[in-house]
């Protein structure tokens, strides 16, 4: 009898100190984790909306394959469910609470007594796409206890998976997309041979660009004149950098002369660029449009195995004052590559 009473005494005290911890523990855990993929904030969300395609991109459909799934509602929309049970996933089940679009895919999760609150959020970077997943847990009341000694990025791991996962998918979706819809241009191969152009070479926002260039190819122009120097080609601009992120482009804005000029021109800002091989695309329309045949340009040298190297050179061969149709207005695109 005493020592009943001693095992009911430590087991009291067991029950004791585990509702004191449970008083004391957690009462939701948060896991976060972010990676960036290199595709649209669309690309990605059209993708992520879907609860099937956690089959792809997911850890957890790997553990049990053998699991049973099954979808009520539309998948993709508010209010799809998707339940599971299996041995190694056990009982769950996850409904999309909220969509929106472009930006965030929201859905709530069961397992088993637990009960969690996951976010996809999208954020907009350059070409790429910020993509933060995030889960919350409420810990009922009887497991918090045992949540104190638990370690606050308890299944990380396997964000960081599905993330990477998720990343590869959606990067190649994205050049498929980019493939789709890059028109076609005429590339040509040449040599291209050393240039010196007059110009200062600034980092310009976008958005000031088209003030850049009016207001330094005027100046250049006036300076190599006044040096008795003539323009050996048309305005250009040569780039360095085009920053996605920043939205500004590391470039010149330059008049080109002939190589034997340096002598005349002192006390200029001047730039050469280096004898490389080229490739060169003749664009014909408006400047809102040269997107276009700077991304067929980027395709081809991909698909060719080449390097792009020091610098991207548009010749402006139109005087857009002496043409005003812009559908004639020819740029000549060339790219520096070994």
């Amino acid at each position: 009898m005493r020592a009943l009473k001693t095992i009911l005494v430590i087991l009291g005290a067991l029950v004791g100190l585990w509702l004191l911890l449970s008083l004391l523990g957690p009462k939701e855990s948060y896991v976060e984790r972010s990676t960036v993929i290199k595709a649209s904030p669309n690309t990605v969300y059209e993708y992520i909306r879907f609860l099937k395609n956690q089959d792809e991109w997911g850890v957890w459909y790997k553990m049990d394959p053998d699991a049973k799934y099954e979808l009520t509602g539309e998948d993709g929309k508010v209010g799809a469910k998707r339940s599971w049970d299996g041995q190694v996933v056990k009982q769950g089940a996850q409904t999309i609470v909220a969509l929106d679009q472009d930006k965030s895919v929201k859905s709530d999760l069961e397992f088993g007594p637990m009960v969690g609150h996951g976010s996809l959020d999208l954020e907009p970077r350059g070409d790429s796409t910020a993509v933060k997943w995030s889960m919350r847990m409420d810990v009922p009341f009887i497991f918090r206890a045992a949540a104190m000694f638990m370690s606050a990025d308890e299944g990380a791991k396997d964000f960081e998976d599905g993330l990477a996962n998720l990343k590869t998918i959606c990067e190649a979706k994205q050049a498929d997309v980019d493939k789709a819809h890059v028109p076609s241009y005429a590339v040509t191969t040449s040599e291209w041979p050393a240039k010196l152009y007059v110009g200062k070479r600034e980092v310009v926002k976008w958005a000031d660009m088209q003030a850049f260039f009016g207001k330094h190819f005027g100046a250049n122009m006036a300076a190599a004149g006044k040096a008795g120097v003539q323009p050996a080609g048309a305005p250009s601009g040569v780039y360095f950098e085009w920053n996605e992120k920043d939205q500004t482009a590391d470039m010149i804005a330059g008049i080109p002369v002939a190589m034997d000029a340096k002598g005349k021109l002192k006390g200029l800002d001047l730039y050469e660029t280096p004898a490389s091989k080229a490739l060169t695309i003749d664009y014909y329309g408006g400047y809102n449009g040269m997107m276009a045949p700077h991304m067929a340009m980027d395709r081809y040298i991909k698909e060719n195995n080449l390097t792009h190297h020091a610098n991207v050179i548009e010749e402006y061969l139109t005087d857009p004052g002496q043409e005003p149709d812009s559908t004639k207005w020819l740029t000549r695109i060339t790219y520096l590559v070994k």
